[in-house]
């Protein structure tokens, strides 16, 4: 809820009173200069950046991993460019922080600390613990490469 009044009563304001501190002390021109530029340097980083994480998804596919680092990034790059096409000098350090990959690796890894304290893992009942054929293929098995570990069953937290 807080977040909620910050994001539409707090940043428009603060915002405003950016853009008016700057204005007054560049002039009215330079300051819509630098807005536009903004907007303008959003736009082409995200095309540069989307086109490194779809690359970096689809090898990701191909070396038959999960490409949650490329997900996580194409969201944050997303949210960045969107941040960037807002009007402000606020929303732009933020968007641009999220365009630039050290600073998206640093946002990456926080993330994953904030929810990963959140999530609990579940099991769920495949056909081979209701005593069926874990032979879903129609006469053809699965085998499943992963990376997975042994967990005890009374810890739900995922492993870091």
């Amino acid at each position: 809820m807080i977040l909620l009044i910050v994001l539409c009563i707090v940043l428009p304001i603060a915002e405003l009173y950016a853009i008016v501190r700057v204005g007054e002390l560049i002039g009215v021109a330079p300051t819509l200069a630098l807005l536009l530029a903004g907007s303008m340097l959003g736009v082409l980083l995200l095309r540069h950046q989307g086109r490194g994480a779809w690359r970096r998804f689809n090898a990701a596919l191909a070396e038959r991993r999960f490409p949650g680092r490329e997900v996580a990034d194409a969201l944050m790059m997303a949210a960045g460019a969107t941040l960037l096409l807002i009007p402000g000098f606020i929303t732009d350090v933020f968007g641009l922080l999220l365009l630039i990959p050290p600073t998206r690796a640093i946002a990456r890894r926080l993330m994953r600390a904030y929810f990963g304290r959140r999530f609990v893992v579940v099991g769920v009942a495949d056909r081979t613990m209701r005593g069926q054929s874990a032979d879903w293929g129609g006469g053809r098995s699965y085998d499943f490469d992963a990376t997975a570990e042994e967990v005890e069953p009374d810890d739900r937290q995922l492993p870091r």
